[in-house]
């Protein structure tokens, strides 16, 4: 059996997610760290989000979301290896695939830290298109509207049955009122992520991560922008600077995970069960196991 260690994006952080990792080892420095980095006070944010009247202080704002979300997980993800687990190759859905990089040590803590800054500052002050889930679909229909429909993608092509479209707010009501599916959601976000709306923050991403120095990774690592195995410094640092402009293709990387082992052992590490969730409906001969506290940290 295979292990894949796999860590989610924005969508799955929840209200104390920072308290269920704060006994681990460096769990407080680390808050600390990113809390002064970034000018306010991030485990607060994290565990109760008392100020509701100011998006500064919301855990849903995107310039709160992306650090939080890679505090926990990265918290979560040493004191596995602490235990003297590895796996065998690794993966992260969008915001995730900065702590798959720092996961394979290709990247610091404080270089993750101050990219996801300028990362998520830039996303959030994306102001052009939107974004929304389509679950339950036909998928050739899916496919023939994105083709036919003007400024609308897929962004993220979670599974055969549930995908993230981007695009304008033209574009998604008129496959809003034309695709039979079982639900569709819009998305409260500040832009269109994962699509040609973000070539503007995007350039100025890529040039940001020209002065960051990239290691070879100690896994392999599949990334969202090309969905296939690398550990080399100059790959992974390319495809990163793709990911802000072009979807991240789930799908895929959940097959080429399945296809790597008879048995796969999936385990999400981070506060929810998105992605195992997604392996579960979506893959066969797949043990999935979610690492989302001090307790469940095997």
């Amino acid at each position: 059996m295979k292990t894949a260690w796999v860590f989610p994006g924005q969508g799955s952080q929840k209200l104390g997610m920072g308290q269920d990792v704060i006994d681990l080892l460096d769990a407080k420095e680390r808050f600390n760290y990113a809390s002064e980095f970034f000018g306010r006070d991030l485990f607060e944010i994290s565990q109760n989000n008392r100020d509701n009247n100011s998006s500064e202080f919301d855990l849903n704002n995107t310039k709160n979301t992306q650090i939080c979300l890679f505090l926990v997980e990265s918290i979560l993800l040493d004191a596995l290896k602490n235990k003297g687990h590895n796996p065998n190759f690794i993966a992260g859905h969008s915001l995730g695939e900065i702590t798959a990089l720092y996961a394979g040590n290709v990247l610091s803590f404080h270089d993750c830290v101050s990219l996801i800054k300028f990362r998520s500052e830039l996303m959030a002050n994306a102001a052009d298109g939107s974004m929304a889930a389509v679950i339950g679909f036909d998928r050739q229909e899916l496919d023939s509207f994105v083709k036919e429909i003007d400024d609308l993608v897929i962004a993220n092509d979670n599974s055969s049955s549930q995908v993230v479209l981007s695009g304008s707010k033209i574009a998604l009501d008129q496959i809003s009122k034309s695709i039979k599916c079982k639900r569709f959601i819009s998305l409260n976000v500040s832009g269109a992520f994962h699509s040609h709306f973000m070539k503007q923050p995007s350039e100025k991403f890529s040039q940001y991560l020209d002065s960051v120095d990239f290691h070879d990774s100690t896994y392999q690592i599949i990334s969202n922008s090309d969905p296939t195995f690398s550990n080399k410094s100059q790959d992974l640092k390319f495809r990163l600077k793709n990911q802000m402009c072009n979807g991240v293709r789930w799908r895929e990387t959940m097959d080429i995970m399945s296809h790597q082992a008879e048995e796969l052992h999936l385990v999400e590490v981070g506060p929810s069960n998105v992605l195992g969730g997604l392996a579960k409906r979506h893959l066969k001969n797949v043990r999935i196991s979610q690492v989302s506290s001090t307790e469940k940290v095997f």
